[in-house]
């Protein structure tokens, strides 16, 4: 892997936030790359999800790797991690070396088409501790982003996450707000995101 990542981050200037975006931090070639490795290489699977009492297909693909031993549960859904392969490790150390966080964990998300989503909520849960940080690299189709203030309803931001960027979240960003990737009737291809965390 080329060692300059290509971007200078964009702060998004949102009240009770500290969120940065690095459109291009690994360049076309480096990301069609790992476009196609992670599609082929990572170990995918579909969770079921109880939503209002009936149970569904999760309405995308995931799978966890990280460091052994660091169990990770959302939505009543309880994930053991795969371990480190080299692609994920060198991922990891790119992302370290602007965030200045020693992650333990990655989850990964498949969005096959634009059907598949994740509904708004907060990276919150208990193992990850006060103030997370949270990268997110983002390779394939773009996607809509979005954010909104749990209070001042106001507050809204979309971007667009584009084949090779980064958005980074610190600081109390996961107390204040909430982030979606909503459905799209556009015919759409495949992106695959991985939020690379610390599990306390």
């Amino acid at each position: 892997m080329n060692s300059l990542f290509q971007s200078e981050p964009i702060h998004l200037h949102l009240p009770d936030a500290e969120i940065m975006y690095y459109p291009a931090f690994f360049d076309k070639e480096e990301a069609d790359s790992i476009y196609a490795e992670l599609i082929h290489e990572i170990t995918w699977q579909q969770d079921e999800i109880r939503v209002f009492g009936k149970i569904h297909p999760q309405p995308r693909l995931t799978a966890l790797y990280g460091n052994e031993g660091k169990t990770y549960s959302y939505s009543n859904i309880k994930m053991q991690p795969h371990p480190w392969n080299l692609l994920l490790q060198k991922i990891k150390s790119r992302i370290e070396s602007v965030s200045d966080t020693n992650f333990t964990t990655v989850l990964l998300n498949q969005y096959r088409d634009g059907k598949d989503s994740n509904g708004w909520h907060a990276d919150n849960e208990k193992e990850l501790g006060t103030n997370p940080v949270i990268a997110s690299v983002s390779f394939g189709a773009e996607r809509i982003f979005q954010l909104k203030h749990n209070s001042d309803k106001d507050q809204k931001k979309s971007i667009i996450l584009e084949h090779g960027s980064l958005l980074l979240m610190k600081g109390t960003t996961q107390h204040f707000w909430k982030h979606q990737i909503p459905k799209t009737a556009k015919p759409i291809g495949p992106r695959i995101n991985g939020t690379f965390r610390v599990i306390k």
